[in-house]
């Protein structure tokens, strides 16, 4: 589904991305790990969007998407979550999800006078819509809460609604874990994993916690230093010397550690 192509992106005379070459398969979840610094959140807001490459190019089902705006991007099924929640706090979680979907009637001042009962007949829609995700992801008694009131790994399984109120083909998770307790954890896993088997959603995900990266991802795609330093399974990856010595300096005596270090 997307192929990136020794994509390069630079801040001055720092390589943050430094010829970074990937695929991520269509039906897949793809973990992306690697050492604090090695470019992983900035390769994820090249291909979403957010930053454009200073080289290299982004492709998405055969079609050149590099430098293509968020919302642009949004609009063809990509879409990304934050490693901090970006809710709207005063609002519920309910109408957090109700405000999603692009190029509802009620956005228009004119619709507004003479187009109630069209807003009215839409409103009813994602009401049912956002009360089926609620429930999906086993929150549907926060529907009438604050979103900014609920907690931390409440939020990033709000944040996975959101991906949900649209026809979402590819999601990219950055560090939906992190802060989070294992019981949510686990949920938003499983959440992920019905997704991707149920509806058919492919993700790319950056994540810190190895076990849950090794309960969820195939392949897991290793990065460096700006660039992709191995790819494989979990076990693969572990038993890797490179990736052993990217993340701790020292030989594979201390692989039982990568377990435990930073992705």
């Amino acid at each position: 589904m997307i192929v990136v192509e020794d994509v390069h992106k630079h801040f001055g005379g720092f390589r943050a991305v430094d010829g970074a070459t990937l695929t991520i398969e269509t039906g897949s979840i793809t973990g992306l790990i690697g050492p604090n610094g090695a470019g992983k959140t900035t390769l994820f807001n090249v291909i979403a969007g957010v930053l454009p490459p200073t080289s290299g190019r982004v492709m998405m089902d055969g079609e050149d998407i590099t430098g293509l705006q968020p919302h642009v991007l949004f609009q063809k099924g990509l879409l990304r979550t934050f490693q901090i929640a970006h809710e709207f706090h005063s609002m519920t979680c309910r109408e957090n999800l109700m405000m999603v979907p692009e190029g509802q009637s009620g956005e228009s001042l004119w619709n507004t006078w003479f187009g109630r009962a069209r807003i009215a007949d839409e409103e009813r829609a994602l009401r049912a819509k956002a009360d089926e995700v609620l429930e999906f992801l086993t929150i549907e008694h926060l529907a009438d809460h604050p979103a900014g009131q609920v907690s931390g790994g409440q939020k990033k399984l709000l944040e996975l609604g959101r991906t949900m109120m649209v026809d979402a083909k590819i999601v990219f998770l950055d560090e939906v874990g992190a802060g989070v307790n294992r019981t949510l954890l686990n949920t938003i896993g499983d959440a992920i994993l019905r997704l991707n088997k149920d509806r058919g959603y492919t993700f790319c995900m950056i994540e810190h916690d190895m076990d849950f990266i090794g309960r969820l991802c195939d392949p897991v795609i290793v990065m460096a230093e700006g660039h992709v330093l191995a790819e494989g399974t979990i076990d693969q990856i572990k038993a890797n010397e490179q990736v052993i010595e990217a993340y701790l300096g020292t030989g594979l005596k201390n692989k039982d550690k990568l377990a435990e270090a930073g992705a």
